[in-house]
């Protein structure tokens, strides 16, 4: 058995290794790859992508799995090595339904499209990036039909960012989480309070955006002796091992929101995948256990700790040494110039009421992409229309709507509802972590940081992939996925500053 064990054991070790080289290579291409080598790293992606799901899905390790039992109480195998065994056979389940050529052409597609797609946005051009869109839905068509669906198409995708999650469960979720955002958002607009964010817009240098940013990632925890900040077009933190971890942000010289929150964002990304347990190191575990459940990290430090008046009590002298035009700004109008309510038509940029609406829209249309309920060709008008009935904003051109997000150029329909599921479960671990830690925002107030990151750490990070989301947040707070908590923090907020009966 330990022979068996040690020999997965191995092969997972060197299928990590080149998963992980690959996502390096995603990131050079994200940072510095001059335009010119694109399609040189489509192939080279292709070909590591390619090796690496042969020999995981070659038929010895399914052989390996087999023998090796992972349900079974009594196969002699250790807790953590049964966790093992039974997340490698579900991966091994999954991606031994994909061809070896469907893996390379998909990922040779998925980098090719991505470089037009950063063409097409700079452009505002859609047009540029329609046939390879068209592509990217094909893919995503040919792996539903590959792995199979009980219900609806959209379940396969979204399995891939969500286990076990179906289209119907997000809907149910999102039913009345819509009805309730657009009830608070409307109690906003009839409050008649205007909250002044004038002091958000201006020359901010570009430098001293970024040095900021790494001052308060620093306090929160981030570590960068194993880790890094780079500048991208699109926001995102990636990582190489636990002890490799990249956070990128975006700087705009003329908006000092965007790239201080980005980096608050990405910092709870960086945050898990750098307190992961070493053990896992090398295997399929050392990742996030879901997407939804990365992302209530990201979300959790932006937003709650981020936009908190705690955290500001003691980080706003800080913001003021970096930029002393803020010493002319009041810390109470600047807190609530970076909570105010307003909708808008970037979705990174939205604020917490708005931004479920966002993604909302975006599932919409996946499903109805995938259901070819809607032509690709008038995708930028359903955007627009859609986004002018649910925020009562219409975009300009195809960058600031259809065009905005990274997303779909890697392929990667069924991601977008985890973000709003990541919503939801951030104020659940929150409010499990204060009752634990009652003083924990007198903590914030003195720049103290360490017990909440401490309680995720041993809640959620240290686990990576070993538990499925239900398990894992039942392990947690005893209870799944309930939108209840995320409802009730808005509307204290809302109360606060509208003065909104909500």
């Amino acid at each position: 058995m330990s022979n068996l064990l040690d020999k997965l054991k191995e092969r997972l070790a060197t299928v990590t290794d080149l998963n992980q080289a690959a996502s390096l290579m995603h990131h050079d291409q994200e940072t510095v790859m001059p335009e010119g080598a694109a399609a040189a790293r489509a192939a080279q992606l292709g070909t590591v992508s390619r090796v690496a799901h042969e020999l995981f899905v070659a038929d010895e390790v399914g052989v390996w799995l087999e023998e090796l039992h992972p349900a079974s109480e009594d196969s002699g195998l250790a807790a953590e090595d049964r966790d093992l065994v039974k997340v490698a056979a579900r991966d091994y389940r999954r991606k031994r339904n994909l061809p070896a050529e469907y893996v390379n052409r998909s990922t040779e597609t998925h980098i090719l499209s991505n470089e037009a797609w950063r063409k097409a946005r700079d452009a505002a051009d859609y047009g540029q990036f329609l046939p390879w869109l068209r592509k990217c839905v094909d893919l995503a068509h040919e792996y539903a039909d590959y792995q199979g669906y009980d219900e609806h198409v959209y379940d396969a995708l979204l399995d891939q960012f969500e286990p076990d999650m179906k289209a119907r469960e997000v809907e149910a979720i999102f039913t009345p989480l819509r009805a309730e955002t657009v009830r608070l958002v409307k109690a906003v607009a009839d409050s008649g309070v205007q909250l002044d964010k004038s002091c958000l817009t201006g020359n901010f240098d570009h430098a001293t955006q970024v040095n900021l940013g790494r001052t308060l990632v620093s306090a929160f925890g981030f570590d960068f002796s194993r880790g890094r900040v780079d500048e991208v077009t699109h926001p995102y933190c990636t990582s190489f091992s636990r002890d490799d971890v990249r956070l990128c942000t975006r700087v705009y010289s003329d908006e000092f929101n965007v790239c201080l929150f980005s980096m608050l964002h990405e910092c709870g990304h960086a945050l898990y995948d750098q307190n992961i347990d070493p053990g896992w190191d090398r295997t399929p575990i050392t990742s996030g256990c879901s997407l939804g459940i990365h992302e209530s990290q990201s979300r959790m430090w932006e937003n709650l700790v981020g936009r908190g008046r705690p955290f500001w009590d003691w980080a706003y002298p800080i913001l003021q040494a970096h930029f002393p035009q803020f010493n002319a700004v009041p810390r109470e109008a600047y807190y609530r110039a970076i909570n105010g309510v307003a909708p808008s038509l970037i979705r990174v940029e939205a604020d917490e009421v708005t931004y479920n609406l966002h993604i909302m829209l975006r599932f919409e249309l996946e499903k109805a992409m995938m259901e070819g309920k809607v032509d690709l060709e008038d995708l930028p008008r359903e955007w627009d229309d859609r986004m002018e009935e649910y925020l009562g904003v219409r975009p300009e051109d195809d960058a600031e709507g259809v065009l905005q997000d990274v997303h779909w150029s890697f392929g990667y329909l069924g991601y977008f509802p985890t973000y709003s599921l990541g919503n939801i479960i951030s104020v659940q671990l929150y409010e499990a972590a204060k009752r634990d830690h009652p003083d924990l925002e007198d903590q914030f107030r003195r720049g103290k940081f360490d017990t909440l990151l401490e309680w995720m750490r041993i809640h959620i990070h240290r686990h990576g992939r070993r538990y499925t989301p239900g398990e894992l947040l039942e392990k947690s707070i005893g209870t799944g996925i309930d939108a209840g908590p995320y409802v009730g923090y808005l509307k204290t907020k809302l109360s606060d500053l509208y003065g909104a009966t909500v």
